[in-house]
């Protein structure tokens, strides 16, 4: 009667094999990291109100390793969130109806370990960072008064959240503009808007 027997490398083989998985895993684990860095658009809509139209987008916001790393030793970090709309014209070039943006600084306070959220004066503290970037991925434009669309026209909205590069500390612009560990842009995203839908709806999301 035969009995089977358990099959072993070899010492020098079998420790090959596990450096040879170990740095397969970590080569995967990096690259998977590097496609989760960065911005991009999760949702984007307008919502008409009683003052007018308000252009509104969220985003999935990933810091690279150098923003963060930057951010916890109390650099803070400017993002610019940017909204356009414009009406196509047959006969002509587009015409733009509305351009705005606002920035918004996320900054960390080393003694207290709160992060802050800031616009302009108004600011709001936070005990732990998802909550900060949770606040900073909700963007809303100012109210776009109603008569500036009309009901029967087509509209392209545009959305756009990206890092200001050039309000970061000497030293890191110069990184900033050689490298990679500071890009973070979403890019423009773009939807169709039809005023009609919207009144009878309230909302229009992108298509």
């Amino acid at each position: 009667m035969h009995c089977c027997k358990k099959f072993r490398l070899p010492g020098l083989l079998q420790r090959s094999v596990g450096l040879l998985l170990r740095s397969a895993l970590f080569a995967w684990l990096c690259i998977a990291t590097v496609h989760a860095e960065g911005i991009s658009v999760n949702k984007a809509e307008v919502r008409l109100g009683e003052d007018g139209y308000r252009l509104s987008a969220s985003y999935d916001i990933n810091l690279t390793f150098a923003a963060q790393q930057a951010l916890t030793h109390g650099v803070p970090l400017y993002f610019v969130g940017e909204f356009s709309l414009t009406r196509s014209r047959w006969y002509w070039l587009d015409e733009e109806i509305f351009q705005g943006e606002q920035t918004i600084k996320l900054s960390y306070n080393v003694l207290t370990r709160q992060y802050r959220i800031s616009r302009g004066a108004l600011f709001q503290n936070f005990a732990s960072f998802e909550d900060a970037l949770n606040i900073l991925a909700r963007q809303s434009s100012v109210t776009i008064p109603a008569d500036l669309m009309k009901k029967d026209g087509n509209y392209m909205a545009a959305a756009r959240l990206r890092l200001d590069i050039a309000q970061l500390p000497l030293p890191l612009q110069v990184n900033a503009l050689t490298g990679k560990d500071w890009t973070l842009n979403s890019d423009w995203y773009r939807w169709v808007i039809r005023p009609a839908e919207i009144t009878a709806r309230g909302e229009s999301k992108a298509e």
